[in-house]
């Protein structure tokens, strides 16, 4: 015990010590199964962020049981217990999308039934779901409550894509996808009806898909 308590003391006086009990400061346990792109979407988080605020470098190094902070730490020392600003990250530009299926918008972004967090688009059971741009495959599960069989795709560091209620997932995680690939089968949604839950996220943030899919 004496040996835990000097090295706690020794730690706190090498430096700044990162703050858990600030206002809003919240947290997540990490489950089986669960990824830093996938915590992240649940809580509409940037992934970069999570990764940064934890020190987790990529953020491929998590492990179940692990507790995340979601929000930024507060630094204190013995003159000032301000919250210290992280860098900014700088913000990428869109890619050039394309549409993830054929069918029309029958819910829109922000109305039920669904999420609220993108668009519903009608089709057919088995109807392809398409890669809306190149990327790479951060989560593929089903592991995530309300969005069935679920996909996402990170373009780059600013904008990711997501495919819910899909029937048959067509890629894996860490795969390279390139825009206009099959990666999913469509199933069924909320009312037992063939639909497609679309999403765009920038810096982790839900956005309209119709402000950055192309007319047609």
């Amino acid at each position: 015990m004496l040996a835990l308590c000097l090295l706690a003391a020794t730690l706190t006086a090498c430096g700044p010590a990162i703050r858990w009990d600030g206002p809003g400061a919240d947290r997540h346990v990490v489950r089986k199964g669960e990824t830093l792109f996938s915590i992240a979407f649940r809580h509409g988080r940037d992934p970069a962020d999570v990764a940064r605020w934890n020190r987790l470098g990529d953020g491929s190094l998590i492990y179940p049981g692990q507790v995340l902070r979601l929000s930024p730490p507060e630094t204190a020392s013995p003159n000032s217990r301000k919250r210290q600003p992280l860098p900014e990250i700088p913000a990428e530009p869109p890619p050039l999308w394309g549409w993830p299926t054929r069918g029309r918008i029958n819910v829109e972004f922000g109305a039920k039934p669904g999420t609220g967090t993108g668009v519903l688009i009608d089709g057919r059971a088995g109807q392809a779901v398409l890669a809306v741009a190149s990327g790479r495959v951060v989560y593929a599960g089903g592991g995530l409550i309300g969005y069935g069989q679920l996909i996402i795709v990170k373009h780059n560091d600013t904008y990711l894509s997501a495919y819910g209620y899909n029937a048959s997932l067509l890629v894996e995680e860490g795969q390279a996808i390139k825009k206009g690939q099959r990666i999913a089968t469509m199933g069924e949604g909320p009312e037992r009806k063939p639909r497609l839950h679309f999403e765009i996220r920038r810096n982790g943030k839900p956005v309209n898909p119709r402000h950055y899919l192309p007319a047609r």
